[in-house]
């Protein structure tokens, strides 16, 4: 399970205050902890320990095998070993190194529990090849995610934050609504990108009296700033469906993917991509000029046999253990396979008035079955 920004930043200050960076030779210092040389001399180093350890998570993240070897770095610290701290140290290491098995040894694409062993992420067989070629082809860099209400469009953003992981980008989300303007959106993609050390503010379009240019200079903006930072950005705008046909959205959308194609000639596949959720193929149309460069899915609501296949998948993956010797048979598993996707169907199907989609319920369901066959 990947640490969230709240978890890199207890990483981060354990770095600043137990890992001696501010002395003359941090370099040393970082290479008789066991980092590579190789990724010591990339790294900006000064003399300012603060600023050495936000360096060192930030080159970290970039890939799913620095990141257990920088927590391995932060577990071995003397001065944390005796700190209450280093029970949470731990539990970090063990959760990157669980990441790590699954990136070596499966198909992340295939992955079918996500978080902690139990986030259901159902069915999607399309989306998962989509997103394999969407990845692997630097020409394709806006991807546009169809379907019926409640059959999961949103929930795609699940999958994108596991598959990240795997394979070093970084998403970025802003969630529409009926009410969400360009230079909301615009200002919240800012805020995700800029530099939170730094002085300057983000790119205000609100100051210039003519707004369609000042819109376009500041989407170019956004795109630059992805394009020159050390990540790879995903750039996903949640719920399209929800904004008003009137909406200057609409034309932002179209200029944000314009941008993309506009840079990524320059920089390649370090431009950022583009995630469209709720997107529909009738909706505003994106300019002539991508129609090479976008990939559809189409979102569908979960029946019972999607629910079939992924216990199914699930239980031969991590069986439950029913007696200390022996793995369960063929028949077993059959049997537990149809048992939980009853109970799933019959939990979905409850109507408590909390108002969660049925998609929603259905993961619920689901998980709280994997919750109760792991305990066997």
């Amino acid at each position: 399970m990947p640490l969230n920004e709240a978890e890199w930043f207890a990483v981060t200050t354990w770095l600043t205050q137990y890992l001696f960076l501010d002395t003359d030779h941090p370099r040393t210092e970082l290479l008789n902890h066991g980092f590579s040389e190789e990724f010591v001399a990339a790294l900006p180093i000064t003399t300012v320990s603060a600023e050495n350890a936000r360096s060192l998570v930030q080159a970290a993240r970039r890939n799913i095998r620095q990141q257990v070897e920088l927590l391995e770095a932060v577990n071995r610290l003397d001065r944390l070993s005796a700190l209450p701290e280093i029970t949470t140290a731990r539990e970090f290491l063990r959760r990157l190194q669980e990441d790590l098995e699954i990136h070596t040894r499966r198909d992340t694409f295939r992955t079918c529990v996500l978080k902690n062993g139990t986030e259901a992420f159902i069915d999607r067989q399309e989306l998962r090849e989509t997103l394999r070629r969407f990845v692997d082809d630097q020409n394709k860099f806006v991807l546009a995610v169809d379907g019926d209400p409640d059959s999961g469009r949103s929930y795609t953003y699940t999958f994108l934050r596991h598959i990240a992981q795997h394979r070093g980008f970084r998403p970025v989300r802003v969630v529409l609504s009926r009410t969400s303007t360009a230079s909301q959106v615009i200002r919240r993609l800012a805020a995700f990108l800029a530099d939170p050390r730094a002085e300057s503010r983000p790119f205000d379009p609100t100051r210039l009296n003519d707004l369609l240019p000042a819109i376009d200079d500041a989407v170019h903006w956004v795109v630059g700033q992805a394009t020159a930072a050390d990540e790879h950005y995903w750039l996903v705008l949640d719920e399209c469906d929800k904004l008003d046909p009137r909406s200057d959205v609409w034309d932002f959308i179209g200029q944000l993917a314009m941008a993309i194609y506009e840079h990524a000639a320059v920089r390649g596949d370090q431009a950022p991509r583009l995630v469209l959720l709720g997107y529909g193929r009738s909706m505003y149309q994106l300019p002539y000029d991508l129609r090479g460069s976008l990939c559809w899915d189409t979102a569908r609501v979960v029946e019972r046999q999607d629910l079939h296949s992924f216990f199914d998948q699930y239980f031969h993956e991590s069986p439950p253990r029913l007696s200390d010797t022996a793995q369960p048979d063929e028949s077993v598993i059959a049997g537990l396979v149809d048992e939980a996707v009853d109970a799933v169907l019959r939990d979905s199907g409850v109507r408590d008035g909390d108002g969660d989609s049925y998609m929603r319920k259905i993961c619920t369901a689901a998980e709280k079955a994997i919750r109760v066959y792991q305990t066997l």
